[in-house]
């Protein structure tokens, strides 16, 4: 297939192309920039320019493709609700260039589901956006499907791991290493589910390979890793000391971290695996902090 294929050059996009063209797939990778366009180049795909804002732009990548998956996202959390909108016009662009036809669309999310006191499974439905959480990437892609577009929906964990991750796990190594102490909040039995890079592109494969409209998949290779066991192997790491910070000061210690680091959200991924063959390879996310690699330089 010939897939387009936006954040192509961040840390999931850019695994994601690979796996794609390392099974023999061409891929169209967005690019805002001569440098990620060298980039994309470089992961053996052609190149569309623009960035997520170029509606436009991502028509024309989507028109000229069989397929399009959506892994772009302005990670800047002062401006969440911004990169938010962003993110429901580029999905929305991208439906409109595909409408009247069978190519499908897969949509990134995350894993915010309306479920409390057990494991989350693919069934689920995510939260509604609301000002306290305004992400609406799954409600988007969903409503394209209910409008007969072939759209679908890949929720990921918390935690997606691995070399040239620069997200929660090293926010949390840079937070220990400042403060002194390798900290969660409260008892820190909460748990994140969370899967390897590499595991998750994988999936994506397989998902735009099989192609339902509608579904919903779960890239989950932990289904609960606790949150006082990932800053244990912080501090086991770095040599700091564990501790518990109250509730109360955990906005002051982790800053806009808190919010998640109290986050319960284990997460099954059983009807993914069984529906599409996947069985995730990579080590889980504690065995990839006890390797060392999130330590160096």
């Amino acid at each position: 297939m010939r897939i387009f294929v936006t954040g192509a050059t961040g840390f999931i996009g850019s695994a994601v192309v690979k796996e794609l063209t390392s099974a023999g797939h061409t891929v169209l990778g967005l690019a805002r920039s001569e440098q990620a366009a060298q980039a994309v180049r470089g992961l053996g795909a052609e190149i569309v320019r623009g960035s997520l804002e170029d509606l436009d732009r991502l028509r024309e990548g989507a028109r000229q493709a069989d397929a399009v998956i959506h892994c772009g996202f302005v990670h800047d959390f002062s401006k969440f609700a911004q990169n938010c909108a962003i993110d429901r016009a580029a999905i929305l662009a991208l439906g409109d260039a595909l409408k009247g036809s069978d190519r499908p669309l897969h949509v990134t999310s995350g894993m915010a589901l309306k479920v409390s006191g057990r494991t989350g499974t693919e069934d689920d439905a995510a939260v509604d956006p609301s000002p306290a959480y305004p992400r609406a990437s799954e409600l988007t892609a969903l409503e394209l499907a209910a409008a007969g577009d072939h759209a679908a929906v890949i929720r990921l964990p918390p935690s997606v791991h691995g070399d040239g991750d620069k997200a929660f796990v090293p926010m949390l190594i840079a937070i220990a290493r400042e403060k002194g102490v390798s900290g969660y909040v409260g008892t820190g039995e909460n748990r994140w589910s969370a899967v390897h890079r590499l595991d998750a592109a994988v999936l994506y494969r397989l998902a735009i390979e099989e192609s339902v409209k509608g579904a919903r998949y779960h890239a989950v290779g932990d289904e609960g890793v606790p949150v006082k066991d990932i800053a244990a192997a912080i501090g086991k790491k770095l040599g700091l000391p564990v501790k518990s910070i109250a509730p109360d000061e955990a906005g002051a210690h982790f800053g806009f971290l808190a919010g998640f680091l109290t986050m319960d959200a284990p997460r099954a991924a059983a009807l993914t695996r069984n529906a599409l063959g996947w069985a995730p390879k990579q080590p889980g996310l504690i065995a990839d902090l006890e390797s060392g690699r999130y330590f160096e330089g």
